[in-house]
């Protein structure tokens, strides 16, 4: 039961219940149990999984008092989730994108014939057979991956997990195709599911913007905007990665698809050094892309986060020829739209510079957002022009 007047979120669809909200907990529910959540006055709000040692305390599956949370309601949502993305021409996409998909902690990503899951709720874990037969019903894949090892998991109080579900293979590697161009993806591996699926629309943008430039990809993981720049007709492009192995996995896909060595330069540094490096050696470029790690998981850590990407911003536009693109991101839940903003404007008249700003940037349309769910755009970005 919660606190008078904390029913508002819930009554306007948002999915989480907080733990400040809870008035009462009758029984003893076990960790990502169902439980009933009512309002003070004893009306029902909705049906929702339980999570002990979270803040979130509880994760909303269904309003409707009718619905039962079973095995045919996981079919039943997962089925839903796929029928949406049904006209999206990919090969690779989200299939189940979490609370905009009724799913609370439920990621599903597929890479043709494999499909790779993430839980990260507690009553995702509690339903995870049932998760699983859901997805390899509604896809087809031949295989099923589970790379359920987030960090968020710990705040559930769950372990992390990984490995075959369905369909088990020994090479968890998947070549794709995006617009063309291959990609080699490990599952297994690779940041988030293997690869970012989020960022495709903004690759296809880079690649339209990218000829007759030199370009810098900095924080390039495994080349997915170099290959787009190239593709595009890019002069030059230089990747820096802090990590060797995203690298040559960068490398491998550049000669996957048979590119041009002579276009390509390759350094393994952290980021803010490396432009640092690039500033003093009086290097500049037509165009560049940051997208950074998670510099604020939550917003207790967004004032650390602004100080790195107003660095980061600032460092690129004083690379940034006249004329030239700057296409930055934050992929920080902790850092709004707004926020994200501010600190780029900050950054412009420290470097100093003049910028226009072209285009706001998000994720790709199967990474949906729910009007009564903006947590979940976590993905942000502008189109800059150095003036």
């Amino acid at each position: 039961m919660l606190e008078p007047g904390r029913e508002r979120a819930a009554l306007r669809g948002h999915p989480w219940i907080f733990s400040g909200a809870v008035a009462r907990v009758e029984g003893e529910p076990q960790c990502g149990e169902s439980v009933e959540v009512r309002s003070a006055a004893g009306g029902f709000l909705a049906r929702a999984a339980y999570s002990p040692r979270s803040q979130i305390r509880a994760r909303v599956w269904t309003r409707d008092e009718r619905e039962t949370i079973d095995g045919e309601f996981f079919r039943r949502r997962v089925r839903a989730a796929v029928r949406r993305r049904a006209g999206f021409d990919a090969e690779a996409l989200r299939v189940v994108h979490g609370e905009s998909d009724g799913l609370p902690g439920v990621v599903c990503d597929r890479y043709g014939e494999v499909a790779v899951v993430q839980l990260g709720s507690a009553g995702a874990e509690r339903w995870r057979e049932a998760i699983a037969a859901a997805v390899v019903e509604a896809t087809g894949c031949a295989a099923l991956y589970e790379r359920s090892d987030l960090e968020v998991r710990a705040l559930e109080g769950l372990a992390p997990r990984a490995g075959w579900l369905h369909g088990a293979r020994t090479d968890s590697t998947v070549v794709i195709a995006e617009g063309g161009i291959r990609y080699r993806v490990d599952v297994a591996r690779g940041q988030k599911t293997g690869f970012y699926l989020d960022q495709r629309a903004n690759r296809a943008r880079v690649r339209a913007l990218a000829r007759g430039r030199e370009v810098l990809n900095a924080f390039c993981y495994t080349g997915g905007f170099t290959l787009a720049a190239l593709a595009g007709g890019a002069r030059l492009v230089l990747s820096i990665d802090s990590s060797a192995e995203a690298l040559d996995a960068a490398r491998a896909n550049a000669a996957l698809n048979g590119c041009d060595p002579a276009l390509l330069e390759w350094r393994g540094d952290d980021v803010f050094a490396a432009l640092r490096a690039l500033r003093g050696e009086r290097r500049a470029f037509d165009l560049i892309v940051l997208d950074p790690p998670k510099f604020a998981p939550t917003a207790q850590h967004a004032a650390r986060a602004a100080r790195a990407y107003k660095d980061i911003n600032l460092l690129a536009l004083r690379l940034l020829r006249p004329g030239g693109l700057l296409v930055t991101f934050s992929c920080s839940g902790g850092v709004s739209p707004e926020l994200f903003q501010k600190i780029l404007a900050g950054a412009a008249a420290d470097a100093p510079a003049e910028v226009e700003c072209l285009a706001r940037l998000q994720a790709d349309a199967d990474h949906p957002v729910l009007l009564s769910f903006p947590e979940g755009e976590y993905l942000k970005g502008l189109l800059l022009r150095k003036r």
